[in-house]
């Protein structure tokens, strides 16, 4: 029995009729989206997908729907539908038809309308691709940074008003080409010099001025450094010579919507002028008239992710490319500036020697480590009496700098009786101390090696090869009792330090700047530096060392432990860093190394290696050496049972024939690529380390 329903006041009612049937059945969704347009105007869209498979680097196109025409602008990120999936991407550009003879898909979406692409950064990022044998799509998450959506709607700092006047020559008077130098820039010519800096502490303010110059005659420079320290001593040299709001800082350390938010400021013109580590050599700065690479023998110029493109290429590609000046500086010369030298492509900013010698600290030579055993007063501190009694005089007076090669306690040992080096019984991997009451362990397994012997003669003691920051910095306390001692390393790398009486214990690349300058400094374990397995041992060295000799103020004293007729170690003494660089690019040329030539190497499993090469045809003049195992102290732990488990081949060209092999390389793993076989050969063009 069912119940009627009453009102308010017990009054029956009816409910109302139900509807037709036809009234209350509501269409039905097909399901299906509503037609799309094409857009009436430039209806293709050529678009960059973002994916790493060397077979699929390419433009492909797509339709531009109606609804997406005025948002979808040509260096705009999108969205698309790619083999069943939504991939990110950049629409390069639009046109009237495609060569593709089959049916169009649409863009899925327009992520953001803002052109983050320009047509300069587009050409040369394809440009460095096909340097590299890479992709475009790898280049470009190098040049343009993640999207920060909130950043995106902000109104970007920056932007001074007001023209700028160009500031005076400044440290350029000190060089005898320096104003003919910013005279072109103001004129707007396109001037490259290899700069050899004086030392001391105005490197920032000479980029500085050399920036304001070009800014002044209405162009932009591109300032590339090698880490943040260096990022804040030229930040503050341009605020000082530009101004407030005329340039901004790049760098990972402030975060993706901070940097992303400056990254925008520079896009939208605000400002011209940008300086930051590697990853700024693509910022898209309008109008370029000089770009500059500060020390560019420093490792961190050449980006760890493929295709692994070094900043000093990537820079003169971007100044040929733009028609821009270009500045390539560094307290040292490196024999790749010096090939740019050689080739005309550049000139030479160098001061007088007299200049050089006011400017410069004295160097001597005391000799390497091997002296301690017959120098009885200085073994306790590890110093030989040359650098111990320069330290103690020295330290009277300010701070006194000791450049140690290596980080750690006891980074190397070996044996006691035969000086082979001490391996792990399990893993052959190094053994070092790693504190004052740790005993050897093994630096790859991390094994205890408590009841080590030699396996070659025996004997169970042994003895450091190469002695750590953290030991030099307690040795040094023993033996200067009432003077502070400070480090600075990858744990904690200081900016700066007072000048006050001090001794700073630092590894290469991490010295802090004393005000006023180092009283001294002295160099330690020079041999460890100079025995390395590398090509570029002699001149990494010899940059080390400089950009260490040029913090002391001058006139005071550099001792370097390291045998004095070494022709590194003469070219420290005289402060002749361009000299060194041409005599140790004469004898690259007649062995036939880079920079003279050109190098690529292919890495991986033999199979893998041998597999790419078989594949690739190698262009007329190229020389292929190996494949050879890859030593483990290189490339980390051996494989099971202590074999090697890489291989490396290395292909030789000359310089001119590296766009052809370039192109066969990446011809190969294109064509591996599109088999789906997988791609576990790794190639470098100008690998960093070819011995």
């Amino acid at each position: 029995m069912t119940s009627q329903p009453t009102g308010p006041e017990g009054v029956l009612f009816e409910l109302p009729a139900a509807p037709p049937a036809e009234k209350k059945q509501e269409k039905k969704r097909s399901g299906r989206p509503a037609p799309r347009t094409p857009a009436e105007r430039l209806p293709v869209a050529r678009v960059v997908v973002d994916t790493p498979l060397p077979h699929l680097d390419r433009y492909f196109d797509y339709r531009v729907p109606a609804d997406m025409d005025e948002a979808a602008v040509p260096g705009c990120r999108v969205r698309v539908r790619f083999n069943n999936r939504k991939l990110a991407g950049f629409l390069a550009e639009r046109v009237e038809a495609s060569e593709f003879t089959g049916r169009l898909a649409y863009l899925d979406s327009v992520v953001s309308p803002e052109p983050v692409l320009t047509p300069e950064v587009l050409g040369l990022s394809r440009a460095v691709a096909d340097r590299y044998a890479g992709t475009l799509s790898d280049v470009l998450r190098l040049a343009v940074p993640p999207r920060h959506a909130r950043a995106e709607k902000e109104e970007p700092a920056g932007g001074a008003e007001g023209g700028f006047a160009a500031p005076g020559a400044g440290p350029w008077e000190d060089y005898p080409d320096g104003p003919a130098f910013l005279a072109e820039l103001a004129a707007g010519r396109a001037p490259r010099a290899v700069w050899n800096a004086l030392p001391g502490p105005d490197w920032p303010e000479a980029i500085a001025v050399a920036a304001g110059t070009a800014l002044a005659a209405g162009r932009g420079t591109v300032v590339v450094v090698p880490d943040g320290r260096d990022v804040e001593r030229v930040d503050a040299a341009l605020t000082a010579v530009l101004g407030p709001d005329r340039h901004v800082a790049l760098t990972a350390g402030l975060g993706p919507a901070e940097r992303y938010r400056r990254w925008l400021a520079v896009l939208r013109d605000r400002v011209r002028v940008v300086v930051g580590t590697r990853a700024a050599a693509f910022a898209p700065v309008r109008d370029v008239g000089l770009v500059v690479l500060w020390d560019d023998g420093d490792d961190v110029h050449a980006d760890p992710h493929a295709p692994y493109p070094h900043a000093r290429t990537v820079l003169s590609m971007r100044a040929h490319r733009a028609g821009a000046g270009a500045l390539i500086g560094g307290h040292t010369r490196t024999t790749d500036a010096q090939m740019l030298v050689d080739s005309g492509w550049a000139g030479q900013l160098v001061a007088d020697r007299a200049v050089l010698r006011r400017r410069a600290p004295v160097v001597r030579a005391a000799g390497d480590d091997r002296e301690l055993e017959r120098d009885g007063a200085a073994r306790s501190a590890r110093l030989p009496g040359l650098a111990l009694r320069v330290a103690r005089q020295a330290s009277r007076e300010g701070a006194v700098l000791f450049q140690v090669p290596r980080r750690g306690y006891l980074a190397t040992l070996a044996c006691a009786g035969c000086r082979e080096p001490a391996r792990c019984d399990a893993c052959h991997g190094p053994l070092a101390v790693r504190g004052s009451h740790a005993l050897p362990s093994c630096g790859w397994c991390g094994r205890v090696a408590g009841a080590w012997a030699c396996p070659e003669c025996g004997v169970n003691r042994m003895r450091a090869v190469v002695v750590g920051d953290r030991r030099t910095a307690e040795e040094l306390g023993r033996a200067f009792p009432s003077v502070a001692v400070r480090t600075s390393g990858r744990d904690e790398v200081l900016p700066a330090v007072p000048g006050t009486p001090s001794l700073v214990v630092a590894t290469p690349g991490a010295e802090p700047v004393a005000e006023g300058g180092y009283a001294a400094a002295v160099l330690l374990d020079g041999w460890a530096l100079l025995n390395r397995l590398d090509l570029r041992a002699a001149e990494e060295t010899l940059r080390r060392w400089l950009s260490a000799a040029a913090l002391v103020r001058p006139g005071g004293t550099v001792v370097v432990c390291a045998e004095a007729s070494s022709p590194v170690v003469q070219s420290l003494v005289r402060w002749d860093p361009a000299g060194f660089a041409e005599r140790e690019l004469a004898d690259r040329r007649e062995l036939g190394f880079p920079p003279a030539v050109s190098m690529a190497s292919v890495t991986g499993g033999p199979e893998h290696v041998r597999e790419l090469l078989d594949q690739v045809e190698l262009p007329e003049g190229v020389e292929l050496l190996g494949p050879v195992p890859v030593g483990p102290d290189r490339e980390g732990p051996a494989g099971p049972g202590g074999t090697d488990t890489t291989e490396r081949a290395l292909l030789r060209v000359s310089r001119a024939g590296v766009g052809p092999l370039a192109r066969s390389l990446k011809a190969a793993a294109a064509a591996r690529s599109a088999r789906r076989e997988e791609h576990l050969a790794q190639i470098r063009v100008d690998p960093l380390h070819v011995v």
